[in-house]
């Protein structure tokens, strides 16, 4: 067909055809891009072409293989994701020297240039996709095609992660199923003194994968900005961002370095993960932005599969919203089996949906379900008698004090307040920003000036929070690191009956989890902030084979953890009972 700035893209046509039909239904995210990508066919300068397009599905199809060894189809979603990536230029003019006939001085002439459309594509797409074959074709098309010398780099949370998307381009090169590959792989390896003729032009090495022919290399790099930045990679790809713990921006490092080439590409694929407020969020928020058209950013292509809403994991026949390859490289059953087991085990709930149905839920809920950790109405606990718990591990620049009210019928209230340093406060990646700035709009966090909290700042400010509500205070347990100070003011002020020292450990700490749990569970416990229940999403357990538990602060110095605070204030209010009748 040829460069036109009117047509319709094959098969992005045929798919918003089946999507208008009503054949395929399609998320709210995925629907804002449909309309990003018609106005790009409505704009008259950006033009698309289909060869590239074309002949990048006819080298997947002919050369590559999957994993097993078996040919390779491309599904109409490689070829939808694939079409969006390749098809889309745009014309630039720019100065270009041009030396004189005679080789002698030159001068500067205008030339109108063309450039590809979408330098970063984002594939948020559940578990079983084949995100990773997706990639594969394109880092080993560039690899293979193009006659250049290029830099490629994939990056993964972890090295043997993303050795598994090596393994169909390596079985590729083993079977050499298609007429490209039959030449590349025509010599031995160990001619290194003969005839150049002889010599094997692709192989697996040490390095990563090696075109000899061009001297392009694909290999892996560690999900660290200290070994990614400074690259000067052309094709990049980066796997599972989302899924983990990642604490790094390495798609905007790989980025920085790729831009110093012409017509750069970077794909970030990945599933929903568990871990809230991190990088990852704050990209995704960068992306809703540009969804939403308050960010016109052209260069960028988002396929983001979910499901709408929680309800609609009762129907099977909108599974496909969250993976458009439901089906094909996954079955039914598979998510079927998933959806029983997430009724079943609370504890394993939230990744289940985060990772079939692409629904980010609240942090990781391994020992809170995400029911339990709903708040309640609004209450006051005015002149109350109440068991103060405080945490100050990390008092250098956070604090935690919880304040448990023992009710009737068993209940428990609780309120909180809790102290940053305006330091750590401006350290925080902008999705957990924007998270503190609620808890601060609540008034259960407050945010002091300077580097570190002063202790004794934080111990005036409690004390006049606890006259201002009139609160009764008649114990107080604390974890003893770093608390000494506090502690011992504590002491001088109010005297030492009630104070009771809480050793962290599974010892200390496996009875008292246990009962705080079922009293979740039978929704005893009466927050009304959202820092608890944040806090709560975000508490993990471990346990031993004996079945002792004890706290894991996770990302301690990321997130507001309250319950190592309410743990103290239960079992100092469980020795001190008789103060509470």
């Amino acid at each position: 067909m040829g460069l036109s700035n009117t047509a319709v893209p094959r098969y992005y046509g045929a798919f918003r055809d089946a999507v208008l039909r009503g054949d395929i239904p399609v998320c709210k995210e995925i629907s804002m891009e449909m309309n990003r990508i018609d106005d790009l066919i409505a704009n008259p300068g950006i033009y698309y072409d289909d060869e590239t397009v074309e002949g990048w599905i006819r080298f997947c199809e002919s050369e590559m293989t999957l994993t097993d060894g078996s040919d390779l189809h491309l599904l109409d979603s490689f070829k939808l994701w694939g079409e969006q990536l390749f098809g889309w230029y745009y014309f630039i003019e720019r100065s270009v020297y041009k030396p004189n006939p005679n080789g002698h001085g030159g001068r500067y002439v205008t030339k109108t240039i063309k450039k590809w459309l979408i330098n970063k594509q984002y594939l948020i797409v559940s578990r079983g996709a084949a995100k990773s074959m997706y990639i594969s074709g394109v880092q080993n098309y560039y690899l293979n095609v193009d006659t250049s010398t290029t830099h490629q780099v994939t990056t993964a949370p972890t090295m043997r992660q993303a050795e598994e998307f090596f393994s169909p381009i390596r079985t590729a090169i083993t079977r050499a199923r298609g007429p490209l590959f039959q030449f590349l792989t025509d010599g031995s390896l160990q001619n290194t003194t003969g005839s150049k003729a002889g010599r094997i032009k692709l192989a697996s090495t040490k390095k990563g994968i090696e075109n000899f022919l061009t001297g392009s290399l694909l290999e892996i790099r560690p999900m660290s900005i200290d070994k990614l930045q400074g690259l000067n990679s052309r094709i990049n790809t980066v796997d599972e961002w989302l899924s983990g713990d990642i604490r790094e921006d390495v798609i905007g490092t790989l980025e920085q370095g790729a831009s110093k080439n012409k017509d750069y590409i970077i794909i970030a694929v990945s599933s929903e993960g568990t871990v809230r407020n991190g990088i990852g969020d704050s990209i995704k928020m960068e992306l809703m932005h540009i969804l939403n058209g308050e960010y016109i950013n052209p260069h960028v292509s988002i396929f983001w599969y979910k499901l709408d809403s929680i309800d609609e994991v009762a129907y099977p026949e909108m599974w496909i919203k969250a993976n458009p390859n439901l089906g094909k490289t996954v079955s039914y059953e598979t998510y079927q089996l998933d959806v029983e087991r997430a009724e079943r085990s609370p504890a394993a709930r939230n990744d289940i949906l985060a990772k079939r149905f692409g629904l980010p839920m609240e942090g990781y809920t391994y020992y809170f379900t995400y029911e339990e950790t709903l708040v309640h109405r609004k209450r006051d606990f005015w002149q109350m008698p109440c068991s103060l718990g405080g945490d100050l591990s990390q008092g250098d620049d956070f604090c935690s004090f919880l304040f448990l009210f023992p009710l009737s019928n068993g209940y428990f209230g609780i309120k909180t307040r809790n102290y940053i340093s305006s330091l750590t406060l401006m350290k925080l990646p902008t999705a957990m920003r924007a998270k503190y700035d609620t808890f601060m709009a609540e008034g259960s966090l407050i945010v002091f000036d300077g580097e570190v909290l002063d202790m004794m700042q934080v111990y005036e400010d409690l004390d006049n929070h606890i006259v201002s509500c009139g609160y009764d205070v008649r114990s107080f347990g604390y974890d003893p690191y770093n608390a000494r100070e506090f502690v011992e003011r504590w002491i001088a002020e109010n005297g030492p009956f009630g104070v009771e020292k809480v050793i962290q450990g599974a010892k200390t700490e496996s009875v008292p989890l246990g009962e705080l749990k079922k009293l979740s569970e039978e929704r005893m416990l009466l927050f009304d902030e959202d820092i608890m229940s944040f806090a709560m999403g975000n508490c993990i357990v471990m346990e031993d084979t004996n079945g002792n538990r004890k706290l894991l602060k996770k990302r301690y110095e990321a997130k507001i953890d309250h319950v190592a605070s309410m743990m103290d204030a239960f079992i100092a209010f469980k020795l001190n009972r008789e103060a509470f009748d």
